[in-house]
């Protein structure tokens, strides 16, 4: 074997022996504890944390902190998920050069314990470089090493392709900008967030399940593009009086990215069960469940509209959704319902414009009438009736998929699925709810249910063709009280007492109380 020939073997055993160092990893199954906020979070303040996590996924250690004037004050520390950008990491150490809050992780028990800022420096080339002759061994040693190092390229670019792909966003410190307005939460951006997985698309984008340290939020992504959907939704959210058990709970909003590349984010609650549209497609509900369901939705939609003075927080305007749909309606583990989506929302306060009032916006199967002939009279109230008419095409999906009556469950399927398939177009809708006034069917044998039969009727007054016959949302809750009272009290055994019962009983007033 020539001396060449060896000196290009040597080479290929040591790239052999650095890949395998690169390969192997030390393993991390405790870490450091800390928790600057823990008798707000209920936590230990301090301690050691076991890290769990799927068998196939590495574990890491994190740290945050402050550094104020010298001062250096740790936020939080433990376990961090499966990350690249903290692998084969020894040292727990902040490479950006002067960040709001620091974070850092890496591998090992106990390697957050000790943290440093080490901040990366543009290294300057010399303006001037000696020449060397190329040793004569230049050419074998060229052609031995090229192709190691093209295959080893490969596998690097697919091995981040792949993980870039299952992580798709880094996890970053929050806010890493100012979103516009001032953060609404100013805890938010002590931690750090992580994106999970993408539970669902639609119009303005995607939202995701994520993690707050040890909290499941949900991010919602709009494009750039779509600002003014996100700049509307945030300011909703952030109108006095809007926190409310039966609408969406609102953590933060930012923007990440810059120019063209820039996302706008809003953080909210994550619910496991997600929305209705979702929950009822998979399946049935008993008659009970549908009454919580429909009453805590409807006290949602009544809080969202009512115009409340006097808060603590300040006065609160009355708001229309303009985008009532099952979709937009997500389900608590306890099958309590919270209204979502506001970024098609009015508000409509004393002395101010309400925005862009433009009337055909929302879903095509959930318009009213008075929408798809573009016919709105641009008024408070109008915009309401608007969202009683959908909340009606929701009461009706919650019924085909009750057990409550003695007929057979039909199949999920949207409102008007039947009449104009699953895309259908304006025209069409016009078609049937316009000039037909054709409505979903309400199955004869829900009648045969005291229950199910008064839940019919208030159906049929809140999609009513007559927009100020409708009902309002407070009145709808109140009836859905009433019926589940009503009907818990029916046996077999007085079927005719109870015939009498629903003969005579008092409903709230029909008319709107708009």
């Amino acid at each position: 074997m020539g001396a060449a020939t060896k000196l290009a073997f040597a080479v290929f055993l040591i790239s052999c022996s650095s890949a395998g160092s690169i390969l192997g990893r030390s393993e991390t199954k405790e870490c450091i504890y800390y928790n600057a906020n823990w008798e707000k979070d209920k936590t230990n303040s301090n301690g050691t944390e076991i890290c769990y996590g799927d068998n196939d996924k590495r574990k890491h250690c994190f740290a945050t902190w402050k550094n104020i004037s010298g001062s250096i004050e740790i936020v939080k520390q433990g376990c961090w998920l499966d990350d690249i950008n903290c692998y084969n990491k020894s040292k727990c150490t902040e490479k950006k050069d002067s960040p709001d809050v620091f974070f850092c992780c890496c591998e090992g028990n106990y390697c957050n314990e000790k943290f440093y800022h080490s901040p990366e420096m543009e290294v300057t080339q010399p303006t001037s470089n000696p020449v060397t002759t190329k040793p004569p061994l230049f050419n074998t040693l060229l052609y031995s090493l090229v192709p190691i190092m093209v295959v080893a390229v490969i596998v690097l670019f697919s091995f981040w392709m792949y993980r870039h792909h299952k992580l798709a966003y880094p996890p970053v410190l929050v806010p890493t900008q100012d979103p516009g307005p001032p953060p609404p939460s100013p805890l938010l951006g002590l931690k750090p967030l992580q994106l999970l997985e993408v539970k669902a698309r639609g119009r303005f984008g995607c939202v995701w399940k994520a993690q707050l340290l040890n909290e499941t939020v949900a991010v919602k992504i709009f494009p750039v593009q779509d600002k003014l959907s996100w700049q509307n939704e945030y300011e909703i959210y952030s109108l006095p009086g809007m926190k409310h058990e039966n609408i969406l709970y609102f953590i933060g909003a930012e923007k990440r990215g810059t120019n063209l590349d820039t996302d706008l984010w809003l953080i909210t609650a994550f619910h496991e069960k997600g929305s209705l549209t979702d929950y009822l497609k998979a399946n049935v509900v008993s008659w009970n469940e549908l009454c919580l369901i429909a009453e805590t939705m409807a006290r949602g939609l009544s809080h969202l509209h009512e115009d409340i003075p006097g808060l603590k927080d300040g006065h609160k305007p009355a708001v229309a959704h303009r985008d009532i749909k099952s979709k937009n309606v997500l389900l608590k583990n306890n099958l309590t319902a919270c209204i979502a989506d506001f970024g098609l929302a009015l508000k409509f306060e004393a002395g101010k414009s309400a925005g862009d009032t433009h009337g055909q916006v929302g879903t095509r199967r959930y318009m009213a009438p008075e929408v798809l002939e573009g016919a709105i009279n641009f008024q408070r109230d109008a915009f309401l009736r608007i969202d009683m008419y959908a909340f009606g095409l929701v009461l009706w999906e919650l019924a085909s998929r009750c057990t409550a009556s003695d007929g057979p469950v039909d199949e999920y399927m949207l409102p008007f699925e039947e009449e104009v398939g699953q895309h259908p177009s304006l025209e069409d809708m016009q078609e049937v709810v316009v000039h037909k006034k054709k409505r979903p069917i309400l199955r004869e044998c829900w009648q045969k249910h005291a229950g199910m039969a008064m839940l019919c009727e208030t159906i049929e007054e809140c999609w009513d063709h007559d927009a100020e016959a409708r009902l309002s949302a407070g009145c709808v809750e109140e009836r859905i009280i009433q019926m589940q009272k009503l009907t818990n009290i029916i046996t077999t055994e007085d079927i005719v007492t109870v015939v009498t019962m629903v003969t005579n009983v008092d409903f709230p007033p029909k008319e709107s109380s708009l």
